[in-house]
């Protein structure tokens, strides 16, 4: 039985609707009302109010959902890790509206970002136990959750539910964007030791929850290159023993034309300062386990067409295993 399995970073799938763009405009209607003005909510349920930083965040736009939706259902993968969904109830939304009910079991476990973006799963086999680690901490820092997301442990079974087939492990690491109110080194400093402690805690947490026979993938956006010494405690670690995946992957399609090009296909984000040239990493990981790595058919990135995105500035990346 040939399985694929895949990461993706959605790109703020927000659901959330503008209120005080339609309360203005109600009011616009009539200049001349008088006294208290009353607005009710419809019966549907996927309505809320949430707010960061004091404002309502616009959903991700129709053009842009349908792109990632396009993307992913192109690829037809079975079970696929997401990152940047903002609750459940968005990523059920997006499987029914936009993918037609393509997976039939939908996982996301609301974490700690203060943004509201959230890792999950899609999966079409069934799933098993389901393990939130959001509340990890670091023995350095054992006041803060250590995951600024979450770590997402999630059992997939066979279609008969009679055995585990493996279990994934999807996290977001800590990026590299410094607010520009912040010191660039000093944040740099900080983001680093940050993805660092993570990587140590994912470790240490895979190593605690398998043993090493055990069938599991760690993957997801890492933001870090494969080789950075902030992932070093995570994908070097000698008891672990993960393989990387995605070393030498196939492309869907060329990339678009770029100077200097990417020097190999191993990667799924472009970044482009300005008056700089751009850099080309592979952020979007998938690592197996010692008893996957030799079940591994093929791998896989989708090139967008543009340098823009194709509604993601990431890369869909995904696996065929032979099980």
């Amino acid at each position: 039985m040939d399985i694929t399995v895949g990461t993706f970073n959605l790109n703020n799938l927000f659901s959330r609707f503008n209120f005080k763009g339609e309360i203005d405009a109600i009011r616009a209607l009539d200049t001349t009302l008088d006294g208290e003005l009353k607005y009710e909510f419809g019966a549907r349920e996927t309505w809320k109010i949430r707010t960061y930083r004091g404002g309502l965040m616009k959903a991700k736009k129709t053009k842009d959902t349908d792109l990632i939706a396009k993307r992913i259902k192109k690829i037809n993968i079975d079970v696929l890790a997401i990152q940047e969904a903002e609750d459940i109830d968005t990523l059920h939304q997006f499987n029914r509206e936009h993918l037609d009910w393509m997976y039939r079991y939908v996982i996301l476990v609301e974490g700690n970002d203060p943004r509201l973006i959230d890792v999950g799963v899609l999966s079409k086999l069934p799933i098993g136990g389901v393990t939130s680690w959001q509340r990890a901490v670091h023995p350095d820092d054992p006041t803060r959750a250590v995951f600024g997301r979450d770590l997402l442990e999630v059992e997939i079974l066979s279609i008969s539910r009679s055995r585990k087939l493996f279990t994934i492990f999807n996290n977001h690491l800590k990026s590299h964007y410094v607010d520009f109110n912040e010191d660039p080194v000093a944040g740099e400093r900080s983001n680093n030791e940050r993805r660092t402690r993570q990587a140590e805690m994912m470790a240490e947490i895979v190593k605690a929850r398998t043993r090493p026979d055990s069938r599991f993938i760690v993957l997801g956006d890492i933001n870090d290159p494969p080789n950075s010494p902030c992932l070093q405690p995570l994908v070097g670690d000698s008891e672990l023993r993960l393989t990387d995946a995605l070393s030498n992957p196939g492309e869907t399609r060329p990339p678009k034309p770029d100077t200097p090009p990417p020097s190999s296909t191993a990667w799924t984000h472009r970044y482009k300062r300005s008056r700089h040239p751009a850099k080309y990493e592979l952020y979007d990981q998938i690592w197996l386990s010692p008893a996957l790595s030799d079940k591994q058919k093929e791998a896989w990135i989708d090139r967008r067409k543009r340098h823009s995105g194709d509604g993601s500035d990431h890369d869909l990346a995904w696996i065929k295993l032979g099980l």
